[in-house]
């Protein structure tokens, strides 16, 4: 069993692991129109320096899962973390913006191996019915990450250049290097076999990459246009193909014990749909603050903002919430939240109260932080012994399609009405709302309070009965 010094040592490193990702992600947003000035490079390009970090880390996600699984989650950690810094260096020395693109995609492929290990380490370091306020402190912590982002890259920015948004991860992921070597969790039970089917991660990989190229060129193609539906014929027999040979494969790529786990493929399409959502709502929003309201970026920050101040402070109430109502009734709470949030959206307009605003977003905020925190709890506990990194590389993977969904629905949108922020939330709004029929498999029992368990002295990594992921995937 973990002794809780490590234990606090695993949740360090998972939490800074997590939010060196998220902040590398809203900070580039501000540095992309510095970086297209001072390398001349074309508005194609630029979108490039995310779609191609987008691509590689949807494609390798699962299969970094996997090979943490079979050599390891805190060595694929420290790999991941120095790769992902030292490609933000070289980022940050880039000549032209061919190399920034490059290294994007490499950096995108460092964190792929780091986003599932950061989740696996705390199914390794925590007991099972443990897991609850670890999670809501991780989450927390990305929100604060993804907020701090605009900010922060603003100054550097601003007083050093939009190199200096890269340089400031290499000394970040030393540190939680550093951090890394220094963790001793315990050896996590390997599933039957650990072989890696290169066929299965080979078409997984190409599927994924090719899906998330489509959504993210949606904006500017259509849904209807030749491009698009080409590549979404393309995904349809490549995923057909998979499908049949994951079936035929003593060694799928997706193994029968996870794709048989009600909770967790509920979790994960909840997670599709409430991300996709959100941020095809907070797209949305955003061009109605700056465009329509006519306000400065850093005042359009703030109205939003409380999303973000809930997201930290309801990941906390959430974990209180699923001890006393189990998984189901608090999945349905937050998943209600986030998509009567979205459609209140809708309804505000030039004249609305900026309270109004403010209110509706909290509300988001609120919904997104209980759906986060029971969702990942889902996941990671009813993880079956030996799958932890697949399971959390899935995890990993809806939060990046589902975002990229949701902007492509909300920039598709034909309307572009002034006086509302557009009927196209009302579109997002069911879309999360969807989330409600998936919340329905999750276990419907509360979890025992953290430390009142007499199985809390197992290890985490213990094999569990097929009646134990109902008590633990709800903490």
């Amino acid at each position: 069993m973990t002794a809780p010094p490590q234990r606090h040592l695993a949740l360090l490193v998972s939490a800074a692991g997590a939010m060196t990702v998220a902040l590398d992600g809203t900070i580039l947003l501000v540095a992309q129109p510095s970086l297209q000035r001072d390398l001349g490079a074309s508005m194609a390009q630029i979108q490039w320096t995310s779609t191609g970090y987008l691509v590689a880390v949807a494609a390798l996600l699962v299969i970094a899962g996997r090979l943490g699984d079979r050599y390891g989650h805190p060595r694929l950690l420290l790999v991941g973390v120095l790769g992902f810094g030292a490609a933000s260096a070289g980022i940050a020395l880039a000549p032209t913006v061919g190399w920034v693109i490059v290294l994007r995609a490499l950096q995108g492929g460092f964190g792929a191996l780091l986003q599932p290990a950061t989740l696996a380490l705390l199914r390794l370091a925590y007991p099972a019915d443990r897991l609850g306020t670890p999670i809501a402190i991780r989450t927390s912590a990305i929100a604060v990450a993804s907020a701090s982002g605009p900010i922060l890259g603003g100054v550097l920015v601003a007083h050093l250049g939009w190199r200096a948004v890269f340089w400031v991860n290499a000394p970040v992921a030393f540190v939680i290097a550093a951090l890394a070597l220094a963790l001793r969790t315990p050896t996590p039970q390997r599933a039957n076999s650990s072989r890696l089917n290169l066929t299965g991660a080979g078409l997984l990989a190409i599927a994924l990459a090719v899906l998330v190229h489509t959504l993210a060129n949606v904006p500017a193609r259509g849904w209807t246009a030749p491009p698009t539906l080409l590549e979404l014929l393309a995904i349809i027999g490549i995923a057909a193909v998979l499908a049949w040979h994951e079936r035929r494969t003593t060694n799928p790529i997706v193994p029968s014990a996870v794709a048989r786990s009600a909770p967790v493929t509920a979790s994960m399409a909840i997670l599709l749909v409430t991300t996709a959502g959100l941020f095809g709502a907070l797209f949305r929003a955003t061009f109605y603050l700056q465009d329509t309201l006519r306000l400065d970026p850093l005042a359009s920050g703030m109205r939003v903002l409380p999303l973000t101040a809930l997201m930290v402070l309801g990941a906390p109430a959430a974990v209180a919430a699923l001890r006393r109502y189990g998984a189901r009734r608090t999945a349905f709470a937050g998943t209600a939240l986030v998509a009567v949030g979205i459609a209140g959206l809708s309804r505000l307009g030039p004249t609305s109260p900026w309270m109004a605003m403010t209110a509706t977003f909290a509300v988001i905020g609120a919904g997104f932080a209980i759906v986060m925190v029971t969702a990942t709890g889902t996941v990671v506990g009813d993880a079956p012994p030996g799958y932890a990194g697949v399971v959390g590389g899935l995890k990993q993977t809806a939060m990046n399609i589902g975002p990229t969904f949701g902007i492509a629905v909300a920039a598709s949108a034909t309307d572009t009405a002034a006086s509302t922020m557009s009927s196209t939330l009302l579109i997002l709004a069911a879309l999360a709302a969807l989330g409600l029929f998936p919340a329905s498999r999750l276990p419907r029992r509360p979890a025992r309070q953290e430390g009142n368990d007499t199985t809390a002295s197992r290890p985490a990594q213990a094999p569990t009965t097929q009646a134990a992921p109902a008590r633990h995937t709800t903490s």
